[in-house]
């Protein structure tokens, strides 16, 4: 699987309805520990203060573990059973992820064949099954065993849903791509960077860094005074102005190149259109999605086109 998040529309749709299991919970539930919940699993101890990162759920308790404590604290249930191989690989990364997070989130265990009502509720249809309730709500989920660092990024989403402050987690992985790039390794850069997008494909971190490769793969060896002044004299030559505006966004011109190439589509036809707008766009992806000048480019591209 290359994202583990699924569309929301399931839930916009009305096809999860969790009213039925709204019932009034009993008397002084008591929320299990790691070491209690589900499959054995070796988690290593809890966090510090006693905060609850792990619970198992039933449907007498689910009011109370996952529907009223997702007001306040977001809760990622996980559906399991005890014959099921797959939830033996999937359920210690959740748990370990779980007291890594020190009650940030909580993980309800929810055993499948103990409680098939809430599983019902839920429309599993095959396990290993996790949603994320925030608010009493479902709002995202997946299906199957998914690698860690997918699992992290869907954490996070969820966490940011639940109102939670994220601070985002470095990633040694990254760290190695980009030194490679800054030493000027780009073959060493460019597989970090393409390992890390076949394991998360949507790492724009990731996706910057690759398209600075490419950056500097069509910079390599050009005088940037003579590519300027080569595009002022053939404003119309397209590759004189794509290499100008490469050369304008590394010397932190940015706004500059967007505007020469957005000029470019506005006079060119068919193929050199199509081949300025690609340039554009990678170009966007180097500054990254959150820069407000590609934000504004982005727009001048659309009218240019449209």
């Amino acid at each position: 699987m290359s994202d583990p998040r699924m569309t929301s529309s399931i839930f916009t749709r009305g096809a999860v309805d969790l009213s039925a299991l709204r019932s009034t919970p009993p008397a002084n539930p008591r929320p299990t520990t790691p070491a209690q919940a589900g499959p054995p699993t070796g988690l290593p101890g809890g966090p510090a203060g006693g905060a609850v990162t792990v619970v198992d759920v039933t449907e007498a308790t689910f009011q109370s573990e996952v529907l009223e404590r997702s007001l306040s604290t977001p809760v990622v249930v996980d559906f399991w059973a005890e014959w099921c191989e797959p939830c033996k690989q999937l359920s210690p990364v959740l748990e370990r992820l779980a007291a890594e997070g020190g009650g940030a989130w909580v993980l309800a265990k929810v055993d499948v064949d103990a409680n098939p009502r809430i599983a019902q509720m839920f429309r599993v249809q095959g396990i290993p099954m996790v949603y994320a309730v925030v608010g009493g709500q479902p709002v995202d989920a997946f299906s199957g065993v998914v690698p860690e660092a997918q699992l992290r990024q869907w954490l996070q989403a969820v966490l940011k849903a639940g109102g939670v402050a994220v601070a985002e987690p470095e990633d040694p992985r990254l760290d190695e791509a980009d030194d490679a790039l800054m030493s000027g390794d780009l073959e060493a850069a460019e597989r970090a960077y393409r390992k890390i997008l076949a394991e998360s494909p949507a790492d724009a971190a990731a996706e910057a860094g690759l398209a600075q490769v490419g950056l500097a793969r069509r910079v390599a060896g050009a005088d940037p005074q003579a590519a300027l002044a080569a595009a002022a004299q053939a404003p119309d030559d397209v590759e004189a102005q794509l290499l100008a505006a490469d050369v304008e966004v590394l010397s932190g011109m940015a706004e500059q190149a967007y505007a020469r190439l957005v000029g470019l589509v506005r006079r060119t036809a068919g193929e050199d259109r199509e081949k300025v707008r690609q340039h554009l766009v990678s170009l966007f992806t180097v500054a990254g999605p959150d820069d407000p000048a590609v934000a504004s480019a982005r727009r001048a591209l659309a009218s240019a086109l449209f």
